[in-house]
């Protein structure tokens, strides 16, 4: 199977203005340069008119959907402070292999990242290296023992939604790495929405992303439209 070669032009743009760029990011691209040398997203959307493009938060591998970038150091400086101070909010759909008990509520963890493992843990107590990590879900629909669930984040921990679901016994449906028994597919994750103040007006924005509808697992669950 060939790989895609990702240009400005196929990537697809969700909202551009002087401050910020949108986008949809595909499934199968790092968020920064690899130390091996395997580009970020950023080396694909730089162009003469993107000339100083600032990453604001990640997004794993293999994991797309709606990504903001700053265009200019104002911008960063002051998204960044948005998202330090909680006023960056970001939304996510994801289907987990088993079923919630409970159709929503709160995972409340301590996470430790092993770096050289590309692995995070909920451990049991505080020590160096560990952050608190926290989010909210809601049951959006159950089929064939899986659920689709719209996840808050109220952190942004290496892998948190994977591992907090994983060690609750629901890993997402095709992430292997934390437990998933059903490898006919990507990891089910997908980066729904943002909402946050825009730089320069100062107004809120809301900008949304959906996953592919008819790829499994999503295909799973009726009414999902596609962008």
């Amino acid at each position: 199977m060939q790989n895609t070669i990702y240009t400005p032009e196929n990537i697809p743009v969700i909202f551009e203005d002087k401050d910020i760029l949108v986008i949809k990011k595909p499934v199968g691209i790092l968020s920064e340069d690899s130390q091996k040398g395997e580009k970020g997203i950023l080396s694909y959307l730089e162009n003469d008119e993107r000339k100083t493009l600032h990453l604001l938060h990640r997004l794993d591998r293999e994991v797309g959907g709606v990504m903001v970038i700053a265009k200019n150091k104002k911008s960063a400086s002051f998204l960044s402070t948005e998202i330090a101070n909680g006023g960056f909010k970001k939304e996510y759909l994801a289907v987990t292999d088993g079923v919630p008990q409970e159709d929503n509520g709160v995972f409340e963890d301590l996470l430790f990242k092993d770096s050289k493992k590309n692995r995070s843990y909920v451990v049991k107590r505080e020590r160096k290296g560990v952050k608190k990590a926290s989010l909210e879900y809601e049951v959006l629909k159950k089929e064939q023992g899986k659920a689709l669930v719209k996840v808050l984040l109220h952190t942004g921990r290496t892998h948190q939604i994977r591992v907090q679901f994983s060690s609750r016994k629901m890993p997402l449906t095709g992430d292997g790495h934390y437990g998933s028994g059903d490898r006919g597919c990507k990891i089910a994750l997908h980066s729904h929405r943002v909402s946050f103040l825009h730089p320069q007006t100062k107004k809120a924005v809301t900008f949304e992303s959906m996953p592919d509808a008819k790829n499994y697992p999503w295909s799973l669950f009726g009414g999902l439209k596609n962008d």
